[in-house]
């Protein structure tokens, strides 16, 4: 290995002295792909596996029939709960007595234990 000069000597304490630290010898230790890390993160979280809004979204109009569906937009799916925006105070009560129906038709299509309820929001 040769040895250090003094200029480099130099430039190397000026940029510890600038950075607050000695350079990393390994830049790229311990990089990994965001893919991965988010992967990781669900799983963690026990949501890997879990229900994602966009099959939800892509099956509303054939879960839901087209006029609820017109009045209605699911929002989010989070730890199993389902929130529907809903358009107008009539067609929420309308919804709130069919959820058991309503709730039975989305479990036999997405999983039983997928969607544990459903909540409704107007918006």
């Amino acid at each position: 290995m040769a040895r250090p000069t003094r200029a480099s000597t130099l430039r190397s304490s000026v940029l510890r002295e600038w950075r607050g630290c000695d350079e990393a010898d390994d830049p790229h230790a311990g990089v990994c792909l965001a893919s991965d890390l988010v992967e990781k993160l669900m799983r963690s979280l026990g949501v890997r596996d879990g229900l994602r809004e966009e099959e939800v979204r892509a099956m509303w109009k054939e879960l839901a029939g087209d006029f609820i569906a017109r009045h209605s937009e699911p929002l989010s799916v989070k730890q199993g709960h389902l929130v529907l925006r809903v358009t107008q105070p009539a067609m929420r009560f309308h919804l709130e007595q069919m959820k058991p129906m309503l709730l039975g038709r989305i479990r036999r299509q997405l999983g039983e234990d997928r969607v544990l309820s459903v909540r409704f929001t107007l918006g």
